[in-house]
């Protein structure tokens, strides 16, 4: 009975992990994050709700794994060239200050957060609130990256100076409170006052490190990391597990072995491909469990009936937002008094290392599990809200960047996966297709979302004000009419109209109208042709990851500049540099010059990125 009861639960939570981001998606709760709504869930089959799982072997197993991988991202997750300048030269803000010096502000504002938390822990004691001003400082210190990260991206400010600081401000506290957190437990758990034994643990992490720098490019390893031997994902997990293992025989806790190892790996710079494999494996499997069962684990009701606990979550609910404001007042020097307050905002949130914090110190017996589970909750109470008040409080002329709107007329098996492919933080794609021609009507409803008009004349398209687009692809089922509308189109003033027909005369026509043509019957023979002479330029032109881009240099700021100067550190490789008739192949010397057009391959992440930076220019 044991054992059925134990697959049963190990079921159950499987299950919850699976449907919560498909109710998120249905209920379209997006803006709760969705490890946030599997601890929710947690809470739902848990001790707190139907009481549905129990505790057992696997699912500790599984919960533990979870967690250890979930430091090991949160490692792999800071990028250390956020750290360098790369020689980037003094702009000038919007507001005609010019931008402060990132790393600097970063590492005074996370100095100043510590010393207020320090001081506000010491008033939680003095309170009779909690006992440890220590533990107290690192939990209010502490700042979430696994919310500011894609918080920043969503509002596409990532790459700029207020973005740039904030998220320094995070990689730096998670840097500092997790090796803090090393040492709260050297100091206070058993065999205490072993500080120096952590030591082993930072030179075997060095010793390692050098190691697979040394062979990472190794002719031997390169040919092993295809096909199923995959080495490079082998030696990623032998190094979470031997850093782990050396983490627990010096005292310390294993999830500080896993976060070293994730460092390692940051500090390599393995490519995107692997990264993306891991955070897969991470957040598809082990971590979800580990989240539902921090739910599972909490009881909600016995905190809630618990005076002292309900006066302590407005308290840190309170603490969290104060060491965070105080010290980011900061930056009130270069901005505003909403930007500053809504990256104060942003700072706030936190989750691993709280949890992490928490359950070590309820299991070295310094804190109740009341309290364990008080500071648990506030965690995700910072996560659901202050992202949402980030959102609200960020100036929007601050946070909107340009974006390219590609209307299509005519939805079909070419045009519905392109839009689909399209849509991003830089591209918004719109679908327009008469309602008596459009098919698959339940399946492309649910899909894609089509703007219906009752025809394609143009006394129709002008009512529904189609061609108010930056780009505009005509694709009907009739190829007179999309050369009539491409012309028109053309007149109205769409910088560029790309159009379908096959009619060789058609197509001169359009071509001499400076009109962009495309035919299926030569695509096709064109792709055929290289697929056979030339596969792996195909594979570039057909893979999202590695596809090659055209991006128009329009930023004046970047006129001269080489690009061993250029301060763009992304994924992104210079191809092709064409200025005028010229062709230039790019190298560190080579000058950047005002309508360049620049031919690049990279993560379509940081191409969007970079096409906004030399393209979109408000301040040039």
């Amino acid at each position: 009975m044991e054992h059925g009861a134990s697959v049963a639960s190990l079921v159950i939570v499987i299950l919850a992990a699976f449907i919560t981001p498909i109710l998120l998606h249905r209920l379209k709760l997006n803006f709760i994050p969705v490890v946030i709504a599997e601890i929710i869930v947690g809470l739902i089959i848990g001790r707190s709700g139907f009481d549905l799982v129990h505790q057992d072997m696997w699912l500790e197993t599984l919960s533990t794994l979870g967690f250890i991988f979930l430091m090991f991202l949160s490692g792999l997750e800071i990028d250390f060239t956020a750290f360098s300048s790369n020689g980037k030269k003094k702009q000038i803000l919007p507001n005609g200050k010019p931008e402060p010096n990132r790393l600097k502000v970063s590492m005074l504002i996370f100095t100043g957060i510590f010393f207020v938390s320090l001081g506000l822990s010491y008033m939680f004691v003095l309170a009779g609130l909690i006992d440890n001003a220590f533990l107290m400082t690192l939990i209010i210190s502490t700042i979430s990256l696994g919310v500011v990260v894609p918080t920043l991206k969503e509002a596409h400010i990532m790459k700029s100076n207020i973005g740039q600081i904030i998220l320094l401000v995070a990689v730096i506290a998670d840097l500092v409170t997790m090796i803090l957190l090393a040492v709260f437990v050297s100091l206070y758990g058993e065999g205490h006052g072993n500080m120096w034994l952590l030591l082993l643990l930072f030179g075997a992490g060095v010793l390692l490190y050098f190691l697979a720098k040394r062979y990472k490019n190794n002719a031997l390893m390169k040919t092993l990391s295809t096909g199923t031997t995959q080495i490079g994902t082998r030696a990623i997990f032998t190094l979470i597990i031997l850093l782990v293992a050396v983490s627990e025989s010096v005292g310390a806790e294993n999830i500080l072995g896993a976060f070293l190892a994730g460092v390692l790996v940051s500090l390599l710079s393995p490519n995107q491909e692997m990264v993306h494999r891991l955070d897969s494996f991470g957040y598809g499997f082990l971590i979800p469990i580990f989240f539902v069962m921090v739910g599972v684990e909490l009881e909600l009701w016995s905190l809630l009936s618990d005076p002292k606990m309900l006066i302590l979550i407005p308290l840190l609910m309170l603490a969290f937002l104060l060491s965070k404001l105080l010290p980011v007042f900061l930056l009130r020097k270069w901005y505003d008094n909403k930007t500053t307050i809504a990256s104060a905002f942003l700072l706030t949130s936190t989750l691993s290392l709280v949890i992490a914090a928490a359950k070590i110190a309820e299991r070295m017996g310094i804190i109740t599990a009341q309290m364990s589970g008080t500071l648990i909750l506030v965690a995700v109470i910072t996560c659901l809200v202050t992202p949402i008040v980030f959102k609200k409080l960020f100036p929007k002329e601050a946070s909107e960047e340009k974006q390219i709107k590609v209307s299509f007329l005519g939805a079909n098996q070419m045009t519905l996966p392109v839009s689909r492919e399209l849509k991003s933080s830089l591209y918004v794609p719109v679908l327009y297709h008469t309602k008596q021609e459009k098919s698959n009507r339940s399946i492309s409803d649910s899909l894609f979302e089509i703007n219906e008009i009752e025809n394609f004349s143009l006394k129709t398209i002008e009512e529904h004000k189609v061609f108010e687009t930056d780009i505009i692809v005509i694709s009907t089922g009739d190829e007179e009419q999309n050369a009539t509308l491409a012309i028109a189109a053309k007149e109205y003033g769409i910088e560029r109209v790309i159009v379908r027909v096959e009619s060789p005369d058609l197509e001169e026509m359009l071509r001499e109208n400076e009109i962009e043509v495309f035919s299926v019957m030569l695509s096709t023979k064109a792709l055929l042709k290289a697929l056979i002479e030339s596969p792996s330029v195909m594979n570039i032109f057909t893979n999202q990851e590695t596809s090659l881009y055209e991006i128009k240099m329009m930023n004046i700021q970047f006129e001269g500049m080489t690009l061993r100067e250029f301060p763009f550190t992304g994924d992104v490789i210079f191809v092709r540099i064409f200025r005028g008739k010229d062709s230039i192949v790019p190298h560190g010397d080579t000058e950047l010059h005002m309508n360049d057009r620049l031919i690049v391959t990279g993560s379509k992440e940081y191409v969007d990125e970079l096409k906004r930076e030399l393209e979109f220019c408000e301040y040039c």
